[in-house]
């Protein structure tokens, strides 16, 4: 089988038009059709269906598209080897991380860079929860999560240790308190990230295990917006310390302790356990060092 229907397959699938494939591909529409007629005539099964206004794919289509994903995969996978066979010292690395998660890497990308500055760096942006199944698919070479992914199949590594930090305003009635009672917390309103994580979970728990009203009354997507907020006094929040550490240093925020909630968060890199890695991976493992494999 030929590798080019199957990625003008996986644009059509992925872009959901034909033309935009087409114009990506810099091919016209009709020779995009036509591959995928092709594609489909020597798989003897229909991809996509044609019969609504929206393009839709077939379940065969849904099984072909996450193999041209892979193939995709393999095919940047030895174009990069190839690429550090010819010189050690170039290549891309390519990591998945969230919002908060990113800046651990911060330093270790700076000392990384210096030591290798031709390797490309590519930091994307993804759930945490979904990293670990990406890695496994090769989507990613390495990733940074802050919990245990409990699989056989990945190694991590702990790079950081952190907590989880209870945040107010300086202008907030707790602001001045060294500490306080979950107790008290029971009308205060939090301004919560509305991403699924553990530790969101855990919050939630030891409320209940308290009995004291968790009052979740806005949701934010990003934690810089849960840090505005909060300067701005209109709720409360918890936050990972290293999201919120300048904002406490400079007094925008204040950091109160909470008896019953210390919540550690060790951030993990993780990486496959049975694939090979390519030499840029390698080589940001020994610049990362951290603990043992877990």
């Amino acid at each position: 089988m030929e590798l080019y229907p199957l990625k003008v397959f996986l644009a059509v699938a992925s872009e959901k038009s034909f033309s935009r494939a087409g114009e990506k591909l810099l091919r016209t529409q009709p020779a995009v059709s036509l591959a995928v007629q092709r594609l489909e005539s020597q798989l003897g099964e229909k991809l996509i269906d044609r019969s609504g206004r929206d393009l839709l794919l077939t379940d065969a289509g849904k099984i072909v598209m996450e193999y041209a994903r892979r193939f995709e995969n393999l095919e940047r996978e030895l174009e990069n080897s190839l690429d550090e066979l010819r010189d050690n010292s170039t290549g891309r690395l390519i990591v998945g991380a969230n919002e908060s998660t990113s800046l651990y890497l911060l330093q270790h990308i700076e000392k990384y860079r210096r030591l290798y500055p031709k390797v490309k760096v590519q930091v994307r942006r993804t759930l945490s929860s979904r990293i670990p199944a990406q890695l496994l698919d090769g989507d990613l070479e390495l990733g940074v999560i802050s919990y245990d992914p409990g699989d056989e199949h990945l190694h991590t590594r702990v790079i950081f240790t952190d907590h989880l930090a209870f945040v107010v305003s300086p202008e907030h009635r707790f602001a001045k308190r060294g500490s306080v009672s979950i107790t008290e917390l029971g009308m205060e309103t939090f301004v919560a990230h509305n991403v699924v994580s553990p530790y969101r979970e855990h919050v939630i728990r030891e409320f209940q295990r308290h009995k004291v009203p968790l009052n979740m009354d806005v949701e934010m997507p990003t934690v810089e917006t849960i840090r505005l907020m909060v300067q701005r006094n209109e709720g409360v929040a918890f936050l990972p310390k290293m999201c919120v550490e300048h904002d406490v240093e400079n007094g925008q925020l204040a950091e109160v302790t909470v008896e019953e909630l210390k919540l550690e968060r060790k951030i993990r890199l993780v990486y496959p356990a049975r694939r090979g890695l390519s030499h840029a991976a390698r080589a940001f493992l020994e610049v990362v060092g951290g603990g043992e494999n877990q």
